[in-house]
C-alpha cells in the first residue's frame, strides 16, 4: 500500500496501519474502533542504551496480547538503530496521519514496526527538528512548571526537544481520535517524562502513567551515602541535585511524577525512595519480568550448560595453564556483571567476599578451585597483548594437536592393517615433534596470570582492579580462589571467548549480585532463566519481591544477602558463606538445583508480570476524567 491520506479512502477512517491490512489478511472488526488506545514511550525504544530496553522488548508480546493493534511504543530516531530495528511502514490510520502531520510541520516522523517479537507499531521522532524552537520549550518549562534547563547539558537539551517532540505528535493524534477514543500513554523514566507536564498544562483528554525505574537522584545518593536508606527520610532532595548538579533532571522526574494520573515503580525499595526523594506515593508497583520463551531450552540446557562450560575451560586453560595447571573436573565458575557502579552494584562487598572464601577455602583444604569473572564496562584501551598472545598459542596447540591426530591416525591405521604394532613415538613427524615443543616452550610464563583482560585507561584508580590489589588476589598458584577482571561485554565477536553473553552465563555456575542500591535487577532473573543459581540482595528490588513472596526462595536456587539492616562486614561474611556453602555441593545436588532455578524462572515471566502493567492501564483509564 502506498502512503497517502486516510480520509481519501473512507474505509480506512481512523483505523491503525494493521487494521487496514494485517499480517494474516483480515481486517479487524469496525466494534474495536472505539477502544482505547496504549502508547509507550521511552528513551530505550529502538535504542539499547539502558536496562529499560530490555523491559520494553521482552514486555512487547504480553502487550500485543492484550491490546493488539491498538498498541504503539514512541521513541527517539537513531539511524543507526533504525537501520538494525525498524521497519517502516504506510501512514495509515490515526497514528500514521499523526506522523504525516508531524512531517509537514518539518519533524523527521517515522511510523513502521519494531522487528522484536511481537512486530509492535512503533512512532521514532527524530527530536534534534525541535532544536529550533528550544528556547521557546525552555521558557515555558520555566513560567509554567519552574523547571530551569541548562544551556550546555546535551543531554538535557536532548530531554527536552525530545518531550516537545512527544508533546505535539500527541496533541496531533488526540485531535483525530478524541473523545471518539481514550488515548493512555505510558511514560518510562525521566528522558521520556519531560512531555508530561506539558500536556497537563495543556490539557491533554488523554490518561497518563509515569513509571521510574530508579529516581536519578537516589542513585546519585547510593553511590556516596553508605547509610542511604537509614538517611532516605531526611535528605533535602532539591538540596542534594544542586549539590550533584542534576537540578533540571530532578525537577523533570519530580513533574512527570506529580503530573501523572498514575504514577508507578518497579519495586517497594524504589517506592519508599521515590516517597521521599519525588515527594509523591507511587499508586501501584510494576515489577520487571522477562519473556521466558526465549531463554526455554527445555530438557537441552543441561547439555548447554556442560557445551559451554567447556568454551569457558578452553579460556581457563588458555589464561591459566602457561603459569601453573589446576583440575578443571574440580573448577566452579562464578560470576558477576551489570553497569559499572562499584559500589551500587556490590562489586566491593563481592571482592571482599571472595578474599574471605579464597581463605577458608584454603584453610578447609578443599579440593575445588573457583573462578570467578567480573564481568562490566570501563574505560580501556585494548585488550592485553599477553592474553591475546595466550590465545593465539592455544589456537596453535589446537592445529598441531588435530595435525598430529590426523598423521598418527593414517600411519597407525596402516601399520595395522599389515599386522604391525608400531612404537607410537615414531608416528609424529619431526617437523610437528618442534613445532609443538617450540610452542611449549614459548607457552610457559613465570608470572602469576593477569587479573584483568584488558588494558584500562587509568589503572592506578580503577576501584576494582584496587580492592583486588588490596584485597591480594592476584592469582597466585596456592590461591583456590582465582578472579578475572573483563572490562567490557562479553560478545560473540570477543576474541577471548567467542561465545555471547547468554551462553557464557548458561556454562557457569553461580552468578552474584549483592546490590547495594538496585531497583529491580534483572541479572539474577536472567541468571535463572538460563538455569544458573543466583545470589541478590533484599537491596535489590528482586530480592525484596522474593523475600515477601517467595518464601522457599533457597529451595528454587536464589539465595539473598541480607543488607538492609546489615554492616558491610556482616554481608561480606553471609556472601562468602553462601558461596563456601556452594562450593561444597556434590554435582548431583548443582545439577537439581539448576533444575529448580530454570523452573522457577516461569513466574516471572511476562504472561504473569504483565497483569501488573494492565492493572495500571485499567487504573489510569477510570482516572480520566
Amino acid at each position: 500500500m502506498n502512503q497517502r491520506d486516510v480520509k481519501s479512502d473512507p474505509s480506512l477512517e481512523g483505523l491503525e496501519e494493521i487494521d487496514a491490512g494485517s499480517e494474516d489478511g483480515k481486517r479487524a472488526p469496525r466494534s474495536r474502533r472505539a477502544e482505547p488506545l496504549l502508547l509507550e514511550c521511552a528513551w530505550e525504544v529502538c535504542n539499547q542504551v539502558g536496562g529499560i530496553y530490555t523491559v520494553l522488548r521482552s514486555k512487547v508480546p504480553s502487550m500485543m496480547n492484550r491490546w493488539g493493534n491498538r498498541y504503539c511504543l514512541i521513541g527517539p530516531y537513531s539511524h543507526q538503530s533504525a537501520q538494525v530495528e525498524f521497519e517502516p511502514a504506510p501512514l495509515v490510520g490515526a497514528v500514521g496521519q499523526a506522523v504525516k502531520q508531524m512531517r509537514e510541520l518539518g519533524f523527521g516522523a517515522h511510523y513502521g514496526r519494531w522487528l522484536v517479537t511481537g512486530r509492535p507499531h512503533v512512532v521514532l521522532l527524530n527530536y534534534l527538528d525541535a532544536f529550533r524552537y528550544l528556547h521557546e520549550v525552555k521558557y515555558r518549562l520555566w513560567t509554567d512548571h519552574h523547571i530551569s534547563t541548562p544551556g550546555d547539558d546535551e543531554m538535557v537539551n536532548n530531554v527536552v526537544a525530545f518531550g516537545e517532540s512527544v508533546r505535539l505528535f500527541l496533541q496531533l493524534l488526540a485531535q483525530k481520535e478524541s473523545p471518539r477514543r481514550k488515548i493512555v500513554t505510558h511514560f518510562h523514566e525521566w528522558m521520556a517524562g519531560a512531555a508530561v507536564p506539558m500536556l497537563r498544562k495543556d490539557a491533554w483528554p488523554g490518561s497518563i502513567i509515569f513509571t521510574t525505574h530508579a529516581t536519578l537522584l537516589g542513585r546519585y545518593l547510593a553511590m556516596n551515602h553508605p547509610v542511604f536508606y537509614d538517611h532516605l527520610p531526611f535528605f533535602d532532595a532539591e538540596g542534594e541535585a544542586a549539590h550533584y548538579n542534576i537540578v533540571a533532571q530532578h525537577r523533570i522526574e519530580r513533574a512527570a511524577a506529580h503530573g501523572s494520573h498514575v504514577f508507578t515503580t518497579v519495586s517497594d525499595v524504589t517506592a519508599e525512595e521515590c516517597k521521599h526523594l519525588l515527594g509523591r506515593p507511587v499508586d501501584l508497583l510494576l515489577p520487571n519480568g522477562l519473556n521466558i520463551q526465549r531463554f526455554a531450552a527445555l530438557h537441552e540446557f543441561q547439555n548447554l550448560h556442560r557445551e559451554y562450560k567447556e568454551r569457558i575451560h578452553e579460556f581457563t586453560v588458555g589464561h591459566f595453564f602457561p603459569s601453573y595447571h589446576f583440575d578443571l573436573d574440580n573448577t566452579l565458575y562464578f560470576f558477576t556483571s551489570g553497569r559499572y557502579e562499584y559500589r551500587n552494584k556490590g562489586m566491593d562487598l563481592t571482592i571482599e567476599a571472595l578474599a574471605r572464601l579464597n581463605h577458608r577455602l584454603r584453610e578447609a583444604g578443599s579440593p575445588v578451585t573457583v573462578v570467578f569473572f567480573v564481568i562490566t564496562r570501563a574505560p580501556t584501551r585494548s585488550i592485553n597483548v599477553t592474553a591475546l598472545q595466550s590465545r593465539a598459542m592455544l589456537r596453535e596447540f589446537r592445529n598441531a594437536s588435530e595435525a598430529i591426530k590426523e598423521d598418527i591416525g593414517e600411519k597407525l591405521f596402516q601399520a595395522a592393517t599389515a599386522g604391525q604394532i608400531p612404537d607410537l613415538n615414531t608416528l609424529i613427524d619431526d617437523y610437528w615433534r618442534l613445532r609443538l615443543r617450540r610452542t611449549m616452550y614459548a607457552w610457559k610464563r613465570d608470572l602469576p596470570p593477569l587479573i584483568v583482560t584488558h588494558d584500562l585507561l587509568d589503572d592506578a584508580k580503577d576501584p576494582v582492579l584496587n580492592q583486588l590489589r588490596n584485597c591480594q588476589l592476584w592469582n597466585n598458584e596456592h590461591d583456590p580462589v582465582k578472579v578475572i577482571y573483563h572490562p567490557d561485554f562479553i560478545t560473540a565477536t570477543n576474541p577471548l571467548f567467542g561465545i555471547d553473553y547468554d551462553q557464557f552465563v548458561r556454562g557457569c555456575h553461580l552468578g552474584v549480585f549483592p546490590s547495594y542500591y538496585e531497583p529491580w535487577g534483572y541479572t539474577p532473573l536472567e541468571s535463572i532463566a538460563l538455569g544458573v543459581p543466583a545470589i541478590t540482595s533484599d537491596l535489590a528490588g528482586f530480592g525484596s519481591y522474593l523475600k515477601q513472596l517467595r518464601p522457599d526462595h533457597e529451595e528454587k536456587g536464589i539465595s539473598i544477602i541480607h543488607r538492609r539492616y546489615s554492616d558491610f562486614h556482616q554481608a561480606a561474611d553471609e556472601l562468602a558463606d553462601r558461596m563456601f556453602r556452594y562450593c561444597q555441593l556434590s554435582r548431583r545436588e548443582r545439577i537439581n538445583l539448576r533444575n529448580s532455578a530454570e523452573s522457577f524462572s516461569e513466574h516471572f515471566d511476562w504472561h504473569n508480570l504483565g497483569k501488573r502493567y494492565h492493572e495500571a492501564h485499567e487504573l489510569a483509564l477510570d482516572r480520566l476524567v
